[in-house]
């Protein structure tokens, strides 16, 4: 900075300086140093203060108020006082919740601290506080006018109905060109609420719709092709039909507040594509959005179209037609690549051939835009028009010819791709995609969430055709179904073919209009089926929420109101069950909801479900002879807080959520997920920082609630107690999930896992679970070399490979080993292992139950022990090899045998030492203690 301004910058550059620095890097310095305690703070203050001296007045003026106010602190206060009191602290915290703002006559105030200290001017929201909240939900035609409504409000001030409520859409082109003001009024629209960040305000009325004859812009853009016009007949050349832009903004009067910003934010589907007006004599209107997703209006002439492609062995020619006066000269350009092209006039214009190369086309990686640059005249994209697009298969891969969302033609090569041309949605839920792929080979359709999670559809294939049915709400998994997870199943609709080679899968233009993009309700949940990005479908999911549990405001009225209400009331004999926040139905809850079931305990069960994960089994369906069923409740629902509020028991196996607050006459118990082998809680460095982080306070009001603390060892609990600060009552009664493994019946058990995964008899089965790294957690590949595996030990042997659940999904090579990281529960995997591989997980001390050999795949252990630290010196206690490579791994597993018999004296001291009580009775111990009077 100090380099920038010795450079001599005159007032307007230093104030554009000033401003970029200080809403930016200075402002993120600042909020940095607030969070890091008193010594960054004094740093930054000392350094900051003689800079913000020499800014000028009215540059700290426009700034945001919360910057304004704590930049003013800095100038003003002593160093010693910002640095060790909680002055910038305060702002920091204030400033977090946009709905702090009050009026006084008819200006808008943020309401933060010290105004008794400072001037009221400070605290006057200005417009860098006053941005439109916008998205935009429809962009249509309608009897020959645009039609775009959405929603927009200010943040913070509440729009609860009309009046004292106005907004007007203004589209604003190229310099002098008098602004169009679109016809635009407000309309109910509660949607906006809900999907707002601040829960004390109401956006009910932030609904606004706008109308735009073309004709508005039609005179604007001839009086402006005049005036250029007229400028290139001086300079000798000839007129040009041209484009012209307007930018959309719109402008808010809201309760005597005044702001003004980009019209942005489409809605995910037909919104993103929206369609074009023909308005005749080679004229068209385009509503189109930009690449940070603000909408513009395009006036655009054709002033080239496409009229045919044909294939010619190595050539392909695209013919097109300029219509106006005739050209004999000029080329074409594939993006940035000129090549030449014959140029005919013809009647009513000029006729160009465009050849192209096909072994160049088909080197390409990216699709090019087709240009025609007449000599003399600016370049010409050339538009679709009432062409037909054209899809040429050569070999294995394709030339396509299309349109874009704006008509425009986009020339590509790439590996044959299938198309969707029907989409439709059944009355039982299932979704029928068909289409063409003249692809090779068998092929699959492979849905990814945004999370790693694959879901596969087998194709059926017809020649060139292909079809594919499947029920969102009812997806196979492991013999059972399930509904597919929240959230965008994007970037994975494709089809994988033998080579391995992931192919997108698109939509075929012509039905992109009459797609049918509505949600679905299914089991209270809703799915839609969309084409974002023009053809790209993707299928979304979400949960069907009534309208009292929706956005910030329902959240705050559940955990300010309804919860305290519930929690003062009665308390029922009922339990609740929490595994993994409702993700699963496993573990250590899994078997103490089990073992009473077995005892025919017909107190209420509810369990806590998130997302649809699992249906928990009623008694009889775990062949016990009671009627017991269990009560679900929707993990964030209204019966969520409800059943946490007034049940007797909870039993978790984590943290509970951050608004239960535990009752006197409650009992909570804390199974924990695993005896701790890397450090956890108060053990990691940042949990010791000074401020303390949110998740440190987090952990404290949490363990204050626990009545019962689970143990797997002697050896677990003292660094239990100290990782969670907990003083309370410890139950080492070992880890009921492991029950299973030590149960009479195993074999029996164990005979059936197989069968539902598929696994022969007399295979050896090797699990590979290792955990995850908080350095690397985006990290999706398998350091074990299956295919090396595979040729080492032949067929006798079966890779699962059990990725963390907070590690991204692992790539698996296809027919080499089985993915089972979405398996319901690990004590069924861990039940049928002949080998466990794993690295730092507390499956470890789970798995010496059953006696059977570990090795360790320790690749990064001092990398992960820096980083992370271990409780364990795996060197000295591991039950099995510290393996450092993949090669190494597979050797071992091959002299299996042999390892472990060397290994045989340290895992009986394994054993005794860190899970000396996984006899196959903890559950009926922990039981026992809880819930027998």
């Amino acid at each position: 900075m100090a380099a920038v301004l010795a450079e001599g910058l005159t007032p307007a550059e230093r104030r554009r300086f000033d401003a970029d620095a200080l809403a930016g890097p200075l402002g993120s310095r600042l909020d940095l140093a607030v969070k890091r305690g008193a010594a960054r703070r004094r740093e930054f203050v000392t350094l900051f203060k003689p800079y913000i001296a020499g800014v000028d007045a009215r540059v700290k003026r426009d700034l945001p108020v919360a910057r304004r106010i704590a930049f003013h602190l800095v100038e003003h206060r002593e160093v010693d006082d910002l640095a060790d009191g909680d002055a910038l602290q305060k702002i920091a915290a204030a400033a977090a919740e946009p709905s702090r703002r009050v009026r006084r006559k008819l200006r808008w105030y943020a309401d933060l601290p010290f105004q008794d200290e400072l001037p009221e001017a400070m605290f006057r929201l200005r417009a860098a506080d006053l941005i439109p909240m916008t998205q935009v939900e429809d962009v249509s035609w309608s009897g020959g006018r645009l039609r775009i409504s959405g929603h927009a409000y200010l943040a913070g001030l509440s729009v609860r109905g009309p009046r004292f409520n106005r907004a007007s859409v203004v589209l604003r082109g190229p310099r002098w060109l008098p602004p169009v003001r679109l016809r635009t009024r407000r309309v109910l629209h509660p949607e906006a609420t809900y999907g707002a960040q601040e829960a004390g305000c109401n956006y009910d009325w932030s609904g606004f719709t706008a109308e735009l004859h073309p004709w508005s812009l039609r005179w604007r853009a001839g009086v402006r092709a005049a005036v250029r016009g007229g400028k290139r007949l001086l300079r000798h050349r000839a007129v040009v039909r041209d484009t012209t832009t307007w930018r959309a903004e719109i402008v808010i009067w809201s309760r005597g507040a005044r702001a003004t910003g980009l019209l942005r934010g489409p809605s995910i589907g037909r919104t993103e594509r929206p369609r074009g007006l023909d308005l005749g004599r080679g004229w068209w209107a385009r509503p189109v959005w930009t690449s940070d997703r603000a909408l513009q209006v395009v006036l655009q002439p054709t002033r080239a179209e496409l009229t045919g492609v044909r294939l010619d062995g190595d050539r392909l020619e695209l013919t097109v037609f300029l219509p106006g006066r005739g050209q004999g000269k000029g080329h074409a350009r594939l993006d940035g690549h000129r090549m030449s092209a014959d140029f005919t006039p013809v009647e009513g214009g000029t006729e160009v051939v465009v050849p192209l190369a096909v072994p160049s086309l088909l080197q390409e990686r990216d699709g090019g835009r087709l240009w025609i640059e007449p000599k003399g005249d600016p370049a010409a994209a050339v538009m679709l028009g009432r062409a037909a697009e054209s899809r040429s298969v050569v070999g294995e891969r394709e030339i396509t010819v299309l349109g874009d969302r704006r008509d425009r033609v986009i020339v590509s090569a790439h590996r044959i791709r299938p198309v969707v041309s029907t989409a439709t949605w059944g009355e039982d839920g299932v979704l029928t995609l068909e289409g063409s792929y003249p692809g090779s080979g068998p092929a699959e359709l492979t849905l990814r969430h945004r999370t790693g999670l694959i879901h596969t559809v087998a194709l059926e294939r017809a020649d060139s055709r292909f079809s594919v049915r499947f029920a969102p709400a009812a997806m196979p998994r492991f013999g059972e179904s399930v509904p597919l997870g929240s959230g965008s199943w994007s970037w994975s609709m494709a089809v994988r073919d033998p080579s391995g080679e992931i192919v997108p899968l698109r939509v075929d233009h012509a039905i992109l209009d009459s797609l049918d993009e509505d949600p679905k309700i299914r089991d209270g949940r809703e799915y839609r089926l969309i084409s974002t990005r023009f053809d790209v479908p993707v299928l979304t999911v979400a949960e069907d929420l009534p309208d009292d549990e929706r956005g910030a405001g329902g959240l705050y009225a559940l955990r300010r109101s309804f919860y305290p209400a519930e929690r003062a009331r009665e308390l029922n004999d009922a339990t609740v069950y929490v595994a993994y926040d409702g993700r699963q139905y496993e573990g250590n809850v899994r078997a103490i909801y089990e073992e009473r079931m077995r005892r025919g305990d017909d107190r209420e069960h509810i369990w806590v479900v998130k997302d649809g994960a699992f249906t928990p089994p009623a008694a009889a369906e775990l062949g016990f002879g009671s009627d017991v069923r269990p009560t679900v409740v929707r993990a964030g629902s209204r019966e969520h807080y409800a059943v946490l509020a007034r049940s007797r028991h909870v039993v978790t196996n984590g943290f509970l959520p951050p608004w239960f607050r535990a009752r006197e006459d409650q009992m909570v118990v804390q199974t924990w997920h695993g005896s701790p082998l890397k450090r956890l809680g108060n053990d990691l460095p940042h949990m010791s920082r000074d401020p303390r982080p949110p998740a440190w306070h987090r952990q404290a009001v949490e363990v204050r609630g626990w009545d019962l603390l689970v143990s797997q060892s002697p050896w677990a609990t003292p660094i239990l107690r100290k990782a969670f600060g907990y003083q309370g009552e410890v139950l080492e009664s070992g880890y009921p999930r492991n029950d299973v493994l030590s149960a009479p019946d195993r074999e029996e058990l164990a005979a059936r896992v197989r069968h539902r995964l598929g696994i022969a008899e007399g295979v050896r089965v090797v699990l590979y679970a290792p955990t995850f790294r908080d350095y690397d957690r985006k990290n999706a590949s398998l350091r074990l070399d299956l295919a090396e595996a595979r040729r080492v030990l032949g067929p006798g042997y079966e890779f699962l490979i059990r990725a963390h659940s907070m590690q991204a999904a692992p790539n698996m090579p296809q027919g080499l080993g089985r993915d089972v990281t979405t398996y319901p529960d690990m004590a069924d995997l861990l039940l049928i292992a002949d080998v466990l591989i794993t690295d730092y997980s507390s499956v470890m001390f789970d798995f010496a139950a059953t006696g059977r050999p570990m090795l360790f795949f320790t690749h990064d252990l001092q990398r992960y022990s820096a980083k992370r630290g271990l409780y364990l010196d795996l060197a000295a206690e591991a039950p099995g090899p510290l393996l450092a490579t993949g090669a190494q791994v597979i050797e071992a597993v091959r002299t299996i045998d042999e390892v472990s018999a060397a290994h045989a004296e340290r895992y009986d001291r394994f054993r005794r030492v860190y899970a000396p009580r996984d006899d196959g009775k903890a559950t009926a111990r922990l039981v026992d203690h809880v819930f027998v009077s």
